[in-house]
């Protein structure tokens, strides 16, 4: 997926494009992360659809939840959804910055090289 060290410099307009498919990988993976929270907010906390939407996207967004949940399935939900919430956002973060710090890193090895593309 990435250039290999030997490699020359990606122009700005490949770059472009590498970013927008990790932005599109990022958002494909928060709306089936939004979707899992919907479903099983809806299912094991037995809230209407509406509110398990605002849940799970407070939730995910690290805001914390609304609604007081009332079922051991809904508290038990929220807690896992709570920590793989935490873990995602660090993922999807990682997966954000990627190109960018593999470019520095790319740039870095090329001038150390005595290749200044």
């Amino acid at each position: 997926m990435y250039e290999r060290i030997k490699d020359r410099l990606l122009t700005r307009g490949e770059f472009a494009i590498r970013v927008m498919w990790h932005g599109t990988m990022v958002l494909t993976a928060v709306a089936a992360a939004l979707g899992i929270g919907v479903i099983g907010y809806h299912a094991a906390g037995r809230l209407p659809w509406i509110d398990a939407l605002l849940n799970a996207s407070m939730i995910l967004g690290g805001m914390g939840p609304v609604d007081q949940l009332t079922t051991r399935s809904g508290k038990l939900f929220a807690s896992f959804y709570a920590l793989f919430s935490g873990l995602f956002f660090i993922a999807a973060t990682g997966v954000l910055l990627a190109p960018f710090f593999h470019r520095v890193m790319h740039r870095f090895h090329l001038q150390g090289k005595g290749t200044d593309e």
